[in-house]
């Protein structure tokens, strides 16, 4: 857990993460609150938080009396999400950065392309 951030964003997040990687497909169940609780040694009441924050956004529903399933179409909703995210974050802010030194647009590809990709790093 990184304490730099709200615990329940970072249960959010890492339920999205097993959800992009694969590791929880579309319409298996997910663990309870309790377990997150139990696994991340928080109360429950703050686990709750970051799954109900997916079931806000469609991508957990709950199956009343059974628990929590991941939606049909969660993965693509989250490769959406994050792209968008991405962009936000890291692009138009690099695009900017870019601007101001007079980089152009051929040279910050030629950048990008040259930079080392480290091992365990994915493209």
């Amino acid at each position: 857990m990184d304490d730099s951030r709200p615990i329940f964003l970072q249960i959010a997040e890492a339920i999205e993460n097993d959800i992009l990687a694969g590791n929880l497909h579309e319409e298996t169940q997910v663990p309870s609150t309790n377990e997150f609780a139990a696994f991340y040694r928080i109360n429950p009441a703050t686990a709750g938080k970051g799954v109900n924050l997916l079931v806000d956004d469609g991508i957990l529903y709950k199956k009343r009396g059974i628990g929590m399933f991941v939606a049909t179409g969660s993965q693509a909703r989250l490769v959406k999400k994050r792209r968008e995210q991405f962009e936000a974050e890291f692009v138009r802010p690099l695009i900017a950065e870019a601007t101001k030194i007079g980089l152009s647009q051929a040279q910050l590809v030629s950048m990008i392309q040259a930079a080392p990709i480290h091992e365990g790093d994915t493209v």
